[in-house]
């Protein structure tokens, strides 16, 4: 279904860190007992550290990244204020905890749709749980103490949680909100907090089904409480592997994950969740497999498989032959397409809307969104019923219908098209090329110039019906609108968006909604684009007289835009300046695109400047491998 928009975010005077950017069908099911007990998971040998002013560097798109190496090579250049391990987190750590688990979630995203094939297989559940956590991040105006900034990420999640799997995951953090009410998170009030969570869930779920996340948040909650040390990080450590643990056995609870070879991808997101939570208490990085999809054809014979080739353990407790022969409580793909309907509704007889829901349509959920206001979730035939249902209930505001076509898992495995909008984006370089990829778009390489007739050539060979061009620059305005004109003869609708430069282009695409009509969807992308500053640093190749006076050979430019404003016999120091001067305008995000000419060390040196002079403020840095920047820039 849609794509993640990603919040801007509030101006925050007060707050010294912000966020840049963040089930279950009906039928009966045999519960299975979660088992606490088992060997974990062998301990990192990696630490990761996080504190305030953390820089955060992404050297590449794959999850395996999430192991730091050394500070120039890892992930994350901690403050060197930062202690490997926290007895509690007050306000500050629980957003950073936040901000964290929404960065980690955008790197497993693609990992977690593939995995969606229950309820529906529409590959979103990944993106939906990126969404509801940018929502409660962006809902946190500053960082006053612990049960504000917990209450926030709650009712943000709540109001702007997307899918059934959002609007579990609101539960969660609604469970560590109560939790915190007297203090800062302890181990001790993590215990309580999941295990309120889990209640939560279960009473807002019309028809509970195993096998799914709310499972695995059971033995979450379970293998914490079953911790024998209360600190912190050992209860998040005990929570985390007891999630993982339960993850690899949901196959053995849910045909249709068992068939379509997969673990359940809402829980595989609690897991990232979780140990992000053990990465910013103990400092370490849980080490997980990546979890890809084996369709096969004989019913039963599928087993998850990790990224290294080797199948998944099942638990013998939770064998198939527990499962209904039938599959009759599972959502089959030859049922009429469905609607997902999900609003806020003001009422006090949620029950009985609860109840009207189920009668509708499965995958019902109503939950409380504070202040006499409920979250209401549905699958349904009739979209229109259920909106009904909840108008009768009270007042219905935050309405979102969206259409969805039940496909089969190897449809919904297949690396194609979803919905009738594709993205083209003009990439150059490789690392570029597969950040767009990444995000779901056609990349057109422009490593070599690219001209009109190759841009529609691309365009055409497209199977969408709309196609939303980003390209960052490759082109001028009046070959664009050519292209445009020409694409749209051949019936189909053509928008090309502004994004002057990749780093724009990457900005854009992070909020792309299939959702959303193409207009709505092409403006919010625009503006993304529009949002975000952005400059280069180049060597010079030769002597020039630029709008701030001669370079020579060998020197750093620093360029705003396509106007040269720093000149600097260091490149690295040409970089410093120009990061002053762009950050000088504010800004929460700085994202560097590495070119291929950068030398080592550059992205760390800059990082470290960022940080020391821009508390608070998050750099993401990316290996683009574009010829002639030393690296692109952008600030939003």
């Amino acid at each position: 279904m849609s794509d993640v928009p990603e919040p801007t975010g509030r101006p925050t005077p007060n707050s010294t860190e912000r966020s840049t950017d963040g089930s279950e069908s009906r039928g009966d099911r045999t519960r299975q007992p979660c088992k606490v007990s088992g060997k974990p998971l062998d301990p990192p040998n990696r630490p990761l550290r996080t504190g305030a002013g953390s820089v955060r560097i992404l050297l590449s798109v794959s999850a395996a990244n999430l192991a730091e190496t050394s500070s120039e090579e890892g992930l994350w250049v901690p403050n060197q204020r930062d202690a490997p391990d926290a007895a509690a987190l007050d306000g500050a750590a629980l957003l950073r905890w936040a901000r964290l688990c929404a960065a980690d979630l955008a790197e497993h995203r693609a990992e977690i749709n593939a995995l969606n094939v229950f309820p529906v297989p529409d590959a979103d559940t990944g993106t939906n749980l990126l969404a509801t956590m940018r929502a409660a991040v962006y809902e946190v105006d500053e960082v006053v103490d612990t049960q504000d900034v917990a209450a926030a990420l709650a009712r943000g999640a709540v109001r702007g949680a997307r899918g059934n799997s959002g609007l579990i995951l609101s539960q969660v953090l609604r469970g560590l909100a109560e939790a915190v009410r007297d203090g800062p998170l302890t181990g001790r009030r993590l215990r309580g907090g999941l295990a309120l969570a889990a209640v939560l869930v279960r009473a807002g779920l019309s028809a509970p089904v195993e096998g799914t996340l709310l499972t695995v948040l059971d033995c979450a909650a379970a293998s914490a409480l079953g911790c024998a040390d209360d600190g912190l990080g050992a209860v998040a450590q005990a929570a985390a592997d007891g999630a993982a643990k339960a993850l690899g056995e949901t196959p053995s609870q849910l045909r249709p994950l068992r068939e379509a070879g997969v673990v359940d991808a809402g829980a595989r997101g609690l897991v990232v969740l979780l140990d992000v939570l053990v990465a910013v208490a103990r400092g370490e990085v849980p080490e997980r497999p990546v979890y890809t999809a084996r369709v096969v054809d004989a019913p039963g014979s599928a087993v998850p498989v990790l990224s290294d080739g080797s199948a998944v353990q099942l638990s013998s407790d939770g064998s198939a032959d527990q499962l209904p022969p039938d599959g009759s409580a599972v959502q089959s793909p030859s049922e009429e397409p469905h609607f997902e309907v999900m609003y806020l509704v003001r009422t006090e007889s949620a029950a009985a809307l609860r109840d009207r829901l189920n009668e509708l349509g499965d995958s019902v959920l109503v939950v409380s969104a504070g202040a006499g206001e409920w979250s209401a979730h549905v699958h349904c035939a009739d979209a229109g019923a259920a909106l009904e249902a909840g108008l009768v209930a009270g007042a219905v505001r935050e309405i979102r219908i969206e259409s969805f076509a039940v496909t089969s898992p190897l449809d919904a495995h297949a690396d194609v098209r979803i919905g009738e909008r594709g993205v083209l984006a003009v990439a150059a370089g490789t690392g570029a090329a597969a950040l767009f990829e990444a995000a779901g778009a056609v990349v057109v390489r422009a490593d070599e110039p690219v001209g009109t007739a190759a841009l529609l050539e691309a365009i055409r060979a497209l199977p969408h019906r709309e196609v939303l061009v980003l390209p960052n620059g490759a082109l001028p305005a009046h070959e664009l609108v050519a292209v445009g004109a020409a694409a749209r003869d051949a019936h189909r609708d053509v928008l090309l968006l502004p994004s002057a430069s990749m780093v724009q282009g990457l900005a854009a695409v992070a909020v792309h909604d299939r959702g959303r009509i193409a207009v709505d969807d092409a403006f919010a992308m625009s503006e993304a684009a529009a949002g975000t500053r952005w400059g280069s640093l180049r060597v010079a190749a030769g002597p020039a007289l630029t709008m701030v006076g001669r370079c020579a050979a060998g020197d750093g430019l620093g360029l705003v835009g396509h106007d040269v404003v720093v000149i600097d016999s260091d490149p690295a120091a040409a970089g410093k300046t120009l990061l002053d001067r762009m950050l000088g305008l504010g800004g929460e995000l700085v994202t560097f695109l590495l070119g291929a000419p950068a030398p080592a060390g550059l992205a760390a040196e800059l990082a470290a400047h960022v940080r020391r002079g821009f508390p608070g403020v998050e750099v993401l840095v990316y290996s683009g491998g574009q010829r002639g920047d030393l690296m692109q820039i952008g600030v939003e």
